[in-house]
Order: structure tokens, then C-alpha cells, then sequence
């Protein structure tokens, strides 16, 4: 007959020491190392950050620390925006060599950017962010309306949270205003963000909260135009059914996710265009029709931006 198996107890015992071994082992090398190698990582990290951001960049961290240093309702962490930021104003000055226009437009204080949106991924509004942090004078920190469903990705909510990023709800967009922040809005949605490369650069139709809320807490509404982000991802279509199986808006279909080493956006130029600021009075609780026109007055400034900034590039890359 086979010996029986040990029992729970029996096998505890037998593991303890095997346990207390790696353990002191994991203590002694292993975490001490690894210690090391991030601190590593970090201060390389830093070292290429300042070559390729300038002398200034901590000098705006600093200034980002200071407005924080109360701390933040939303949970923004200045410590991982400055990580984040890092590693998107490479992306923004180094990969896409992103041309800025207008930036003087964007008033002090509370402000409603409102811009395209495209790309099949967020990168645009990453490089907005970038762009009012490193080229705006004094340096600004973007907070992002994201959609619900994003809140229901592990890992990313946490991230997004201590980015200082909020659920696009009426009640978290006022109390930012409230505070003199500066509101980044796709007003597109997920109908930008996942159109086919056959409708690059045209508008979709815009939802009006944003209005409301521009109109109920009397702030401007800058128009920014993004031209670039159409091309970084080829979509050209939808996998709807998909889409609705896994419980996401859309499912785009971008060949160049399936080819090795394109997974990365192409280094399409961006180029961002900050129109003047808009205001808007009456009655935040008009019908839509009324709160329609206001609307549709700001989708075709932002039109009108990219237009010209289509014109204005002589090619994709450059």
C-alpha cells in the first residue's frame, strides 16, 4: 500500500523552513536589488527627461506640487503625474513633434477645452495634456472627462485616478470649475475616437452637457482643434457585435495592431490649434434645440481649425 499524503499540518511543517529560506533570501538579495534597479531606471529616466524637456521641466513639477500640495479631492498624485507626464512630453516632443498655435488663448482660471477627437486610443488628449503643462506659461494640469465604462478597467481606473482624470459627470465637472481647473472635453465621444479612416476629419455630431455647464458656471469655452491623430491608427471598420459581447463602445478594426512591430502609433506630426474663447450666456436649462445651435456654433469653429490646419500641413510626417 502507498504511503498516505501528508496531511495539511504535515506539509505546513515541511514548508516552513523552505518558506523562511526564500523569504530571507528575497530580503537579503533579491528586493535590495530590484531597489536598486529602479532607482536606476528612475534617475535615467529623469536624466533623458531633462535633455529632451529642458532645464524647466522640474521647475514646473514644482509648480504642480505647490497647487496640489493641499491635496486633491480627485486623487491626483503629484508624484505619478510627474512619472506620466515624463513619459508623454517625450511622446509629444520627441515622437510626434507636436507644432502648438494659440496657446495664448487659454484664459487663467477655470476653462472648458473643447476639442476633436480621433485616434482609436487617447493620445491626443495625452499630448493636450502635454502641451499645457510644458509649452502653457504658467504650466497646467488637464483634467480629462472620461467615459463610465473606463472606471471598470482594472488598473487603468486607479491610473487614471491618480492622474487627477474624472467620470464625466455634471456634479465632478462643476466642482473642477469651482476650483479654476482647466476641463479638457471630447464632446464626440466614442463616435470620434472610433471613426473609420474614410471620415477622418469630419466632425461627429457633439452631446450638449458640456454647454449646460458652460453656461450654468459662466466659463469660456476654448475650441481646440487636434490634426495628426487620424493617421497614427488606420481604422477601417467596426466590429459592433463584438464590441456589444464584450461590453466596450466599439472595436476597431486596425490592421496594424496584427502586423509585428506596428502596434506602435505610426510618427504621424501633430499639430494643435487653440482657437479664441468662447462665451456663451442664457439659460443652461433651454430645450436642446436652443442648446443645439450653441453647440453646433462650437463643432464648427473647431471644423473651421481643422480645416485649416489640413491646409496649412504640407504632409502627414512632417
Amino acid at each position: 500500500m502507498p504511503d498516505r499524503a501528508p496531511s495539511p499540518t504535515q506539509l505546513a511543517t515541511l514548508l516552513r523552513p523552505l518558506i523562511r529560506r526564500a523569504t530571507n533570501i528575497a530580503a537579503r538579495d533579491v528586493i535590495p536589488r530590484a531597489q536598486q534597479a529602479y532607482g536606476a531606471a528612475r534617475e535615467g529616466f529623469e536624466a533623458a527627461t531633462v535633455r529632451i524637456l529642458g532645464d524647466d521641466f522640474d521647475a514646473r513639477v514644482a509648480e504642480l506640487r505647490e497647487r496640489y500640495q493641499g491635496g486633491d479631492p480627485f486623487g491626483l498624485d503629484p508624484d505619478t503625474a510627474k512619472l506620466a507626464l515624463g513619459i508623454v512630453s517625450v511622446f509629444h516632443r520627441a515622437y510626434f513633434r507636436t507644432e502648438v498655435h494659440g496657446l495664448e488663448n487659454v484664459p487663467k482660471g477655470a476653462v472648458l477645452l473643447v476639442a476633436n477627437h480621433s485616434g482609436q486610443i487617447p493620445i491626443d488628449g495625452m499630448i493636450i495634456g502635454a502641451s499645457m503643462f510644458l509649452d502653457h506659461d504658467p504650466p497646467r494640469v488637464i483634467r480629462a472627462m472620461v467615459e463610465k465604462w473606463v472606471q471598470t478597467l482594472p488598473w487603468v481606473n486607479v491610473l487614471f485616478r491618480s492622474l487627477g482624470q474624472v467620470v464625466g459627470v455634471p456634479e465632478n465637472c462643476r466642482r473642477l470649475l469651482q476650483d479654476g481647473e482647466a476641463i479638457l472635453v471630447f464632446p464626440e465621444g466614442t463616435r470620434g475616437i472610433s471613426k473609420p479612416f474614410s471620415r477622418r476629419y469630419r466632425l461627429a455630431d457633439f452631446g450638449l452637457g458640456f454647454m449646460r455647464l458652460a453656461i450654468e458656471t459662466d466659463t469660456p469655452i476654448v475650441p481646440v482643434a487636434v490634426v495628426g491623430a487620424e493617421e497614427q491608427y488606420i481604422n477601417i471598420g467596426n466590429l459592433g457585435g463584438v464590441a456589444r459581447a464584450v461590453g466596450i463602445p466599439s472595436a476597431p478594426i486596425v490592421p496594424q495592431w496584427f502586423i509585428p512591430g506596428l502596434q506602435m502609433p505610426l510618427p504621424t506630426k501633430y499639430r494643435l490649434y487653440f482657437g479664441e474663447p468662447m462665451r456663451f450666456g442664457g439659460d443652461a436649462d433651454d430645450d436642446d434645440s436652443v442648446i443645439g445651435e450653441k453647440v453646433e456654433l462650437v463643432r464648427q469653429t473647431i471644423q473651421a481649425l481643422v480645416d485649416r490646419g489640413l491646409a496649412e500641413r504640407e504632409a502627414v510626417f512632417w
